[in-house]
């Protein structure tokens, strides 16, 4: 056979011819097509960074309506169902301990008050009688006062219950079930004792559907069991 390019016989085995050093044209196409047979076509084509070409025609059908419905009024069973209004009964048995412990810490004070003015007295040579009582029972009055409140403002303050309330499993508590502050629960215990002659403000708990008295309307609170 004879080269393509000088035209001088070449054999049919040779690479290039010994001549002119040009590869035989039967060797160009034999290479021509077996890179033909490795060509890609546009299915075997590289994917995109990030694609998955496995997994491209996934479809992911979203979460039905109704399961979604249904977690949903589950969820808000739960809440709803675990902030229980405490009763009448449990607030009034609350607030009877409460009285008690007052009147435990009254009694402690108005023992030390009457023995300090009648040392006060004796020094001055004088004796307790009727005519020089009113000072001591004012300063009981105004003492016992002061005591109550300093009880039912700080507990309720601190942690929304007082000693009673946390016997029978009760909290107060503000808006959205947050903690009361401190001026919450100074006008709660103010209209407490504004309504307390009337007695109303606190039965007023048997007829209202979330169990609030009057002073808890004023101050904005709520009585839950916890």
């Amino acid at each position: 056979m004879q080269c393509q390019n000088c035209e001088r016989p070449i054999e049919p085995f040779d690479e290039r011819c010994p001549h002119c050093g040009a590869k035989p044209l039967h060797l160009r196409s034999a290479r021509e097509r077996r890179l033909g047979e490795f060509a890609q076509t546009i299915e075997e084509q590289p994917f995109e960074v990030g694609g998955d070409p496995q997994t491209n025609d996934w479809v992911f059908s979203p979460e039905p309506q109704e399961t979604q419905n249904a977690a949903i009024d589950e969820l808000n069973d739960m809440r709803s169902g675990a902030v229980r209004p405490g009763g009448f009964w449990r607030r009034a048995w609350a607030l009877i301990i409460d009285l008690i412990v007052i009147g435990a810490l009254v009694s402690v004070m108005a023992f030390l008050c009457y023995l300090g003015y009648r040392v006060g007295l004796s020094a001055h040579g004088r004796s307790l009688s009727l005519e020089n009582t009113a000072p001591l029972l004012v300063l009981l009055s105004w003492g016992g006062f002061g005591l109550a409140t300093a009880y039912f403002v700080l507990f309720h303050g601190m942690d929304g219950m007082t000693i009673g309330k946390w016997l029978l499993g009760l909290k107060v508590v503000g808006s959205e079930q947050g903690a009361i502050t401190y001026r919450q629960a100074f006008w709660r215990w103010l209209a407490a004792a504004g309504f307390a002659p009337l007695a109303l403000g606190f039965l007023w708990v048997l007829w209202s559907r979330e169990k609030r008295a009057w002073h808890d309307y004023v101050a904005g609170t709520w009585v839950v069991r916890v």
